[in-house]
């Protein structure tokens, strides 16, 4: 009875987000409810939930501050000194575009929002590409792909998902997965430079008037009455200091994000009403998240709390052979790919990965393992029709969806299994369980 409910439950959740007849938010709060009733746990439900929302209330915490954190940076003007720079050093060779459109995406992306990350980096990059005549469609592949390898912080969302539907700390699923990452952006800038070479080799370079090519008031922050130029050095330390502390783990994820924004906030914004301002311009972004992992509270809450998962996993370990079952972290990492391409992020990480993870704790395979496995497709997951960011590319790069699917599809599967042998190689999840 509870394999047939956990199973019907996880199957309307999904397709009621997919089929955009509830919204992720809605639907992850009613539909376990009405389950749990039809269940008979009607006296339940109230201890179920709250233990739920109270596990991940620190991730909860953690992607407020942080959102608000790279918010701030960016809106004071942080990261547009490198972006003038790439500007500045491609000029007008093809091959120094192709990968400085890369160094631009990966650290415009930082901020984890792929709708900014793309009126930005087009907005810089798509008049190069025009006047050297480069295909557009390169460009958009190249940013949506480095999107997909920086969407892997914890404030970037997979990465949170996956940490609060097995219960487990964002911090320990993303800083082993670094190394990871920084072989798939090495993977993409070589992927740059192939490209790169052969529009060189077709277009030539083009000599670009210096005035054409960079300009002081090229900005990533949206808001200009935002930025502290004056403050560029003591901004770039304190998010070194908090990157470095963040990989030391020498407090809790939450804490550091917490510290951090209100350093940032007194030293760029110490009127309160630039404080006021600075939080309201961004806090639609912020309660989108933060809904999204409380609700998802509830719906892991009662999914554990009633013994679904287990009845669920059990039928799972009952039709995976004895073979494969010991190499569910690259199993689950592999199928990241299709899955978190023909399904949502939501229904992947909250309906699929729980019931994974309860199958692999049979082999020894830790819940924090089967996170950082799990996050692997991102690079992939971004080209699904199903994300919205990716439809705003397409239109402000002005190309086809099937034309960007051609051409980065592929790579981005490179880059995901680039990824996972890293991953492999250091240990950060394993090839055998025991």
């Amino acid at each position: 009875m509870l394999t047939f409910l956990g199973f019907a439950m996880v199957s309307t959740f999904m397709y009621l987000i997919m089929s955009k007849r509830l919204s992720a938010l809605i639907a992850l709060i009613i539909i376990p409810i009405i389950f749990a009733l039809i269940g008979g746990f009607a006296a339940q439900i109230g201890p179920m939930m709250l233990e739920g929302i109270s596990k991940l209330a620190p991730t909860g915490v953690m992607l407020m501050f942080a959102i608000l954190y790279f918010a701030i940076m960016i809106d004071s003007g942080l990261f547009d000194p490198p972006v003038r720079l790439i500007l500045k050093l491609v000029k007008g060779d093809p091959l120094k575009v192709a990968v400085g459109t890369v160094a631009l995406a990966l650290i415009v992306s930082l901020d984890g929002d792929g709708s900014t990350t793309y009126m930005i980096c087009v907005g810089a990059m798509l008049p190069l590409y025009s006047r050297l005549k480069m295909s557009p469609t390169i460009m958009a592949g190249l940013i949506i792909m480095a999107g997909g390898i920086m969407n892997m912080t914890p404030w970037g969302g997979p990465t949170a998902r996956a940490a609060s539907a097995l219960h487990v700390d964002p911090s320990d699923v993303f800083v082993p997965m670094i190394p990871g990452m920084i072989v798939g952006a090495i993977v993409l800038f070589g992927v740059a430079y192939l490209y790169g070479l052969r529009e060189r080799k077709r277009l030539g370079v083009l000599q670009l008037p210096e005035g054409k090519i960079t300009q002081n008031e090229i900005s990533v922050s949206q808001f200009p009455e935002a930025r502290r130029p004056k403050l560029i050095l003591i901004n770039a330390v304190l998010t070194i200091v908090l990157m470095a502390t963040l990989i030391a783990g020498l407090l809790p994820m939450p804490v550091l994000f917490m510290i951090a924004f209100s350093i940032a906030m007194i030293i760029n914004y110490p009127c309160l009403q630039q404080q006021k301002d600075r939080i309201s311009a961004h806090a639609g972004n912020v309660l989108a998240v933060v809904g999204l992992i409380f609700a998802a509270g509830i719906f892991t809450g009662i999914l554990s709390g009633t013994g679904m998962v287990d009845a669920m996993s059990k039928s799972l370990l009952a039709v995976i052979p004895d073979a494969l079952g010991p190499h569910l972290a690259v199993i689950t990492a592999l199928v990241s790919m299709p899955f978190t391409f023909f399904m949502s992020n939501d229904a992947f990480y909250y309906g699929i990965l729980p019931v994974l993870n309860q199958a692999a704790s049979g082999y020894g395979i830790s819940a924090v393992e089967m996170a950082r496995a799990s996050i692997v497709g991102q690079p992939v997951h971004l080209l699904s029709p199903l994300v919205p960011s990716t439809y705003l590319l397409i239109g402000l790069a002005k190309i086809e969806f099937g034309d960007l699917q051609r051409f980065t599809l592929k790579w981005a599967i490179l880059v995901c299994m680039a990824i996972l042998a890293a991953a492999l190689v250091l240990g950060v999840f394993p090839l055998f369980g025991s």
